[in-house]
């Protein structure tokens, strides 16, 4: 149906622009087509089947939400983001392993990934629920990399390409700081702030990390690292210490070392691999390769499958993925007012009786963050509210977070951070060296406040410094209040510090470790559902249909994705560093936000 739907559209637009038929021509049939292409029968699934899963993806939390241009995109040149989410790796998994048609798994190596520890150990569970089934996984990749080699640690056979090798150097997180930049350019950054270990203001102000910001950092890696060593020594049967002292004495491994060390089974080729597969399934006639069906195909067996539960009971998974910022909020943000009105609305819906909120945030704007955690309050009053935290769930992405039902973590998640900084940029220097000055007339004082004309005098730092004061004690009780914990252990724990999951158990800032299926499982317990209930998914996806009627114009036709070159990823990643910088609209400038750059590599 792909091919018949890329091979009729790609037609019939240049029919029709040749043609110069109408737009609403062309939406018409446009729409027409993807409601036949949607009466698709779904994917087969034949017998002796393994499922193909490629760890090139990056793993997101809700369901990847493209453009109307992405969407044509896809349908004209089959091309699709190089994502999925974390709920149909999980019930794909689980279901495979149920599927008398699914005889094994396939972990197909790749680069590219930037999903995070606290995700990949979730998955890594759904694939030792698999394991347990008695079914095998296999793993092959040319060069692994740590992030895909803890999934594949558990895999029966893990083989590695003869030219490859294995990465175990451990971990390190890499801060870029722009003080020095900053001052090159004329630009003049002031900053206030509580909490010793809130060095989100650092980068605007030092050419290195603080001693606090270094302790915290070394902390964190060090949790995580220890849990890819116990995993990966559980799985392996190595010593934790002969995997730590390969990653002290090298880190990188050739074949015929990872082989010694028992970290792989064996070296081989691709089409070795694929042999050895099919002599699991058989040969597929028609590719001459081993049967198999990729992962995110599947998806929509296991989805059809959760669909096809019928209950009233609906317990509603809320997706919290991004910075938080002022406002409706931008894609791959989280609008304040947005989420709140989606949490007020699912407060207001008697069929929802829970909602499972799934945090993947940094923070960001203290106002807003303020109005999502009133909404999730008042929620909580007439549903139970479990948050379920990602990746990292820290600073404004705690505060929303704090006042649910229960709160589940994964051992490397990012949280805490309860600390709140002001950020104030002002261009006086670069303007004046460029020939532009102001001059002002005001009828107060302060009137001219919040000009960045000039830098803040010390009489305005001081009415910041009280307002960011104001928010961090309203920080530290709400967290005491919502907690249950004395407002000194609060304060003692705060200071902006950053803590992994574990940690964060251990102090009582939540309260199990745990994944998504747990929290789901604890918001069915909770509103006392049983096994009656039905999971959908918020926000809601907007349609084929929906996107091209909002807009048609302006979509490309790509070939395939070029390849990024490393000078380009270092651009990209200043470049995601500025985004930051951008969704900084709080109207009181006065942030709840971790460390900017806290990347893990």
């Amino acid at each position: 149906m792909r091919d018949f739907l890329k091979q009729t559209l790609a037609t019939l637009l240049a029919l029709f622009i040749f043609l110069g038929i109408s737009v609403g021509g062309m939406l018409l049939l446009l729409i027409s087509l993807s409601m036949l292409a949607a009466r698709d029968s779904g994917p087969t699934v034949r017998d002796k089947s393994v499922l193909v899963f490629d760890l090139a993806q990056t793993i997101t939390d809700a369901p990847a939400s493209a453009s109307t241009r992405d969407v044509l995109n896809d349908a004209i040149a089959g091309g699709r983001p190089n994502t999925v989410s974390l709920r149909s790796v999980l019930t794909s998994i689980d279901e495979a392993a149920k599927d008398s048609r699914i005889v094994g798994i396939y972990l197909k190596g790749g680069s590219g990934s930037t999903t995070g520890y606290a995700t990949l150990r979730e998955v890594r569970e759904a694939l030792e629920r698999f394991k347990g089934s008695g079914k095998k996984i296999f793993a092959y990749d040319v060069e692994w990399q740590e992030r895909e080699y803890y999934l594949a640690s558990i895999a029966d056979t893990i083989a590695v390409n003869p030219i490859g090798g294995l990465e175990a150097n451990g971990l390190s997180s890499e801060g870029l700081f722009f003080a020095r930049a900053l001052q090159r350019f004329g630009i003049g950054v002031q900053v206030t702030r509580v909490g010793k270990y809130k060095s989100a203001v650092e980068p605007f102000l030092q050419n290195r990390r603080s001693a606090a910001d270094r302790e915290q950092t070394r902390k964190l890696l060090g949790d995580i690292w220890t849990d890819f060593l116990s995993t990966t020594s559980k799985a392996r049967n190595i010593p934790t210490k002969q995997l730590q002292a390969i990653a002290d004495r090298s880190g990188q491994l050739e074949p015929d070392e990872a082989l010694k060390e028992k970290l792989v089974d064996r070296i081989a080729y691709s089409d070795e691999m694929v042999a050895e597969l099919k002599k699991l399934t058989g040969e597929d006639e028609e590719t001459q390769s081993f049967r198999q069906i990729n992962l995110r195909t599947y998806s929509r067996v296991a989805e059809d499958k959760n669909e096809s539960k019928s209950s009233r009971n609906q317990i509603a998974i809320l997706y919290a993925e991004g910075e938080i910022v002022n406002g409706q909020g931008a894609a791959g943000q989280i609008g304040g007012d947005r989420l709140a009105r989606q949490l007020r609305d699912l407060r207001l819906d008697d069929e929802v009786k829970a909602v499972v909120l799934r945090v993947n945030s940094p923070g960001g704007s203290a106002t807003a963050s303020d109005i999502i955690q009133r909404e999730v309050i008042l929620t909580n009053q007439k549903k139970p509210v479990i948050v379920s935290m990602g990746n990292v769930a820290a600073s404004g992405g705690y505060w929303i977070s704090t006042y649910a039902s229960q709160i589940f973590a994964e051992p490397t998640t990012i949280t805490g951070s309860i600390g709140v900084f002001g950020r104030i940029i002002n261009v006086q220097q670069v303007a004046n060296q460029n020939g532009i000055t102001w001059d002002v007339v005001k009828t107060g004082r302060f009137a001219d406040s919040q000009t960045v004309s000039r830098p803040k005098t010390p009489e305005e730092l001081k009415i910041i410094q009280a307002s960011v004061d104001r928010f961090y004690d309203q920080f530290i009780k709400k967290v005491s209040d919502s907690r249950k914990l004395e407002r000194s252990r609060v304060a003692e724990i705060a200071q902006g510090r950053v803590w992994s999951g574990t940690q964060a158990k251990s102090i009582g800032l939540v309260d199990q470790l745990g994944g998504l299926e747990d929290a789901i499982r604890a918001a069915a317990n909770k509103a006392n559902l049983g096994e009656d209930w039905r999971i959908e998914e918020y926000p809601k996806s907007r349609s084929f249909e929906e996107r091209l009627i909002e807009t048609l114009t302006g979509a490309m036709v790509r070939e395939s994705e070029p390849q990024i070159d490393p000078l380009t990823t270092e651009m990209k990643k200043l470049q995601t560093e500025l985004e930051s910088l951008k969704a900084m609209n709080d109207p009181k400038d006065v942030y709840l936000r971790l460390p900017f750059d806290l990347s893990i590599r």
